[in-house]
């Protein structure tokens, strides 16, 4: 084999491709490379500059143990300030020079032959690696439904993860159609300019308080001069949420608790009947994303607001008619449609042994082991793949124990010499169990939601805590079938 190889290749540089990529430095591993199809780092964090963008899980646990954000301004951070984050995380661990930019891996095919993997990179070259980390994460690919018409509409139209602030919002009518996660940050931002602001909700959500904690500039020097005062609180939040995830059993007393805070907000929020009652959900506290905003439900009492729970039957050239009729007039129309969530494998067509294609095998839905790998697709290790998401924890936790097992995995492919093809009966016997322990889960409850595919399994959440997790996800060689690699190519 002639052309130089690398150890390892990752595709995507948000916070599982650079966290990967990081931890792979520190446990001495230098020969991989980032492909990165944008010109920029920093993933969803990159795309999602909307108005009021913000995470809602607290930041000290939304980041990386080994290189806490210290000075981070406020509990819930902001997508400029996380961006930062991921930049001066990509400084720190020397990681610039390991990205290639403008570099859309297209094609990926496992070589049984050379025991190594056939990247094809978007106008550039071939390149092997012995081991590939996909790094997409689950929500980074937007999704606007087809509306009758839309193609008419002679106003300006956008994807909330597309956001065009060229297109000026002040004292236009505008329209969103959706109101789940992304659409209770911008809503507030957008009512603020516009003229009229039409909410199209499908579904009520389930709204928490948010409770924003902004640090003092003496607080912040606490936390930078005396690192274990931010980890106290880092510890202390990280107890607090995993203690919440009984929140997400159908039938306990937590979620009883839950459901009574969230009813409470509503109220305290809402004091119109009529919006009231349509802003209640009518269905399992936990079935969809459980969502966090102190300032969604103000908005909609403004006067420049409505709420609109009829459906679209149409968009026409000035506005959308509704399933009952109504004309609602717009000259912008925001899709807060959310994305395609269960397209774990993006656009990339992947082929494992035996010619075996990802989207065939998955073409049911996904599924891996410990969310990692699957079955002739050797030494591919996923992160943040099927059942690897939360609804009450952070998933930057989730992802570093990813990390530590692809670092182990890996280590013990270049140290052997060999490809790790994890055994079918593992992968079974694991899903299985997997789905058992859904059963109890408001994940599971009789709702639509992201979680779920078409049959309503669902394939997008962990259904325990975060430390389960971690018991459940330990590298262990006995789970594969182990192939030596009796072709040694040269290292790059």
């Amino acid at each position: 084999m002639n052309s130089k190889v690398l150890d390892v290749a990752i595709l995507g540089s948000g916070y599982g491709g650079l966290g990967m990529a990081a931890q792979l430095k520190r446990h001495g591993i230098e020969n991989f490379k980032i492909f990165e199809k944008a010109n920029t780092l920093g993933g969803v964090w990159r795309d999602n500059i909307y108005p009021g963008a913000a995470c809602d899980t607290q930041s000290h646990i939304y980041c990386f143990q080994y290189f806490p954000n210290l000075r981070v301004s406020s509990m819930y951070a902001g997508q400029e300030e996380l961006l930062n984050y991921l930049n001066r995380f990509a400084i720190h661990f020397e990681l610039s020079s390991k990205i290639q930019y403008n570099s859309e891996i297209t094609n990926a095919t496992w070589n049984s032959k050379e025991q190594v993997w056939d990247l094809e990179i978007r106008n550039s070259s071939l390149i092997k690696a012995k081991v590939f980390v996909p790094a997409w994460g689950q929500l980074n690919k937007p999704i606007t439904p087809y509306f009758k018409g839309a193609e008419k509409f002679q106003g300006e139209s956008f994807h909330s993860a597309e956001w065009r602030y060229e297109v000026s919002l002040d004292s236009k009518k505008v329209i969103s159609i959706g109101n789940a996660a992304s659409a209770v940050q911008y809503i507030p931002e957008v009512a603020k300019v516009a003229k009229q602001l039409t909410v199209f909700q499908r579904s009520a959500n389930w709204i928490m308080p948010r409770g924003q904690q902004v640090f003092t500039e003496a607080e912040l020097d606490e936390f930078e001069n005396n690192p274990d005062k931010f980890f106290e609180s880092r510890n202390s939040i990280h107890k607090m949420r995993e203690d919440g995830f009984d929140r997400t059993q159908q039938g306990s007393n937590s979620q009883d608790e839950g459901k009574r805070l969230a009813l409470e907000h509503l109220f305290n929020s809402i004091q119109d009947e009529e919006l009231r009652k349509k802003l209640t959900p009518n269905y399992e506290f936990g079935c969809k994303r459980i969502l966090r905003s102190d300032d969604y439900y103000p908005a909609l009492t403004r006067k420049n607001v409505s709420l609109v729970t009829d459906g679209v039957a149409e968009i026409i050239e000035k506005g959308v008619i509704t399933n009952t009729g109504e004309f609602i007039e717009a000259d912008v129309i925001i899709y807060g449609t959310g994305f395609a969530s269960q397209s774990f494998n993006g656009d990339l067509d992947i082929t494992g042994n035996n010619e075996q294609r990802l989207s065939n095998v998955w073409a049911e839905g996904a599924e891996a082991y410990l969310g990692l790998t699957v079955p002739t697709f050797n030494n591919m290790f996923l992160i943040y793949g099927p059942n690897t998401n939360l609804n009450h924890n952070s998933i930057v936790t989730m992802l570093e124990i990813q990390h530590q097992y692809i670092v182990d995995a890996t280590q013990y492919i270049l140290d052997n010499n060999v490809s790790l093809d994890v055994k079918e009966s593992v992968f079974r016997q694991y899903n299985a169990v997997i789905q058992e322990k859904m059963v109890g889960s408001a994940f599971s409850a009789d709702c639509s939601s992201w979680y779920k595919n078409a049959a309503g399994k669902v394939i997008n959440n962990w259904p325990l805590n975060v430390e389960s997790y971690r018991a459940y996800t330990q590298f262990s060689p006995s789970d594969f079938l182990i192939t030596a690699d009796l072709l040694q190519g040269e290292t790059a």
